[in-house]
């Protein structure tokens, strides 16, 4: 208002030319606030809602959304199976064997958040199939009594206990004590002794297997050092 009056007041004082560029001014002030006033009604994807399944677009997530809010029931069922018919014609690809729209539906019932109330003429998965919770892992609280021999070397030993006393039995007898020494070798190289060896070996026989130290004597193990190669030189 106070330019306009200031304009009128100067008018007398003003040349032609000043007149076309104040003018010319005023008109492209306007024509700015139009573009920026313009600008600021475009929706940006920023600032939207979340969709849900972005691979079905904006357009089909607005359809849903709309769908939900469709108070009457018979009306909003017809427009689940328009939005339907239109994923359809978009997204072929979803479509399963022999027309099957199991997955479209299941869809649908996703980007509704799982709110949608019709007559689906499919059982739709619900929010807690999709996100199943996964089975507990069962774990064993009793450990081995030994870690160094495993866990399957108690069942070894337990299998060769209730042999009856024969050759091969004593054959086995010995494999597995000298197994055992070999496995606390392993472990550590040092405070391995025959007796603690068969004091296992009885532990885990439940007393069938019950072997003297000053008696029965294990073999001893020693580390092999690796064999370097060396190149032998070509004769000349």
């Amino acid at each position: 208002m106070i330019q306009d009056f200031d304009m009128q007041i100067n008018d007398d004082y003003l040349t032609d030319s000043d007149k076309i560029a104040i003018t010319q001014q005023h008109t492209s002030s306007k024509s700015a606030q139009a573009e920026v006033s313009f600008i600021k009604m475009i929706p940006y994807n920023t600032g939207l809602p979340r969709m849900v399944l972005p691979e079905y677009g904006r357009n089909i997530q607005q359809m849903a959304t709309n769908c939900l809010s469709i108070e009457d029931r018979e009306e909003r069922t017809r427009c689940a199976y328009e939005i339907i018919d239109v994923m359809v014609s978009l997204f072929p690809n979803m479509v399963g064997d022999n027309g099957n729209l199991q997955k479209l539906w299941d869809h649908l019932n996703m980007m509704c958040d799982f709110k949608l109330d019709i007559d689906f003429p499919i059982e739709v998965a619900d929010q807690s199939s999709m996100h199943p919770k996964p089975a507990k892992v069962p774990y064993t609280t009793s450990g081995p009594y030994h870690r160094q021999y495993g866990r399957l070397l108690p069942q070894i030993v337990k299998i060769v206990s209730d042999m009856p006393n024969c050759d091969d039995k004593d054959v086995l007898v010995s494999m597995v004590a000298h197994h055992m020494k070999k496995m606390l070798l392993s472990q550590n190289k040092d405070g391995v002794s025959d007796s603690r060896v068969l004091a296992d070996l009885s532990h885990f026989s439940g007393g069938l297997i019950n072997l003297d130290p000053e008696e029965y004597i294990l073999h001893d193990f020693f580390e092999s050092m690796p064999q370097i190669k060396t190149k032998k030189k070509k004769k000349k």
